[in-house]
């Protein structure tokens, strides 16, 4: 199992308590970003560094994901395509994508574009929060506990 790590958009505030899991587990856990990110020395921590360009570190992920693997992303196309390869998804406020809920997730994003897109002002995503966080690093704990090993 590698965890990886949508790193273009994902909050400095969980870089942390991934950095912490990586190490405890003792999983790889890959940062893709199309910039160089900074990270503690750590055999547990990579980072991919991926030309500029639309969805480029998405479309790294998409091409690297084993079916064992964790995904860390917002990106609802991208979770998509690792659901479809087998991965688990994860998002940085700790709702877990599944197969169950990601057809509706498209669906809603779509609209959502669609409703941008004639004008209409959606508001936007809520800021991320401590609860945020204490969401995302329960919901890791639990599923790396129950990881094979």
């Amino acid at each position: 199992m590698q965890i990886w790590v949508d790193a273009d958009a994902c909050p400095n505030a969980i870089k942390p308590v991934l950095y912490k899991a990586a190490e405890r587990c003792e999983i790889v856990c890959v940062f893709v970003a199309n910039v160089a990110i900074a990270l503690p020395n750590s055999k547990w921590l990579t980072r991919k560094v991926v030309p500029s360009g639309f969805d480029e570190a998405d479309l790294y992920i998409e091409q690297n994901v084993s079916k064992e693997d964790l995904v860390i992303t917002s990106d609802i196309p991208l979770a998509s395509d690792c659901i479809a390869r087998g991965a688990t998804v994860l998002t940085s406020k700790g709702e877990l994508f599944t197969l169950e809920n990601i057809k509706q997730k498209l669906a809603m994003r779509d609209f959502m574009d669609q409703m941008r897109s004639s004008g209409f002002d959606t508001g936007g995503s809520a800021p991320f929060s401590d609860k945020d966080k204490a969401n995302f690093a329960n919901t890791l704990d639990r599923l790396l506990a129950k990881r094979p090993k």
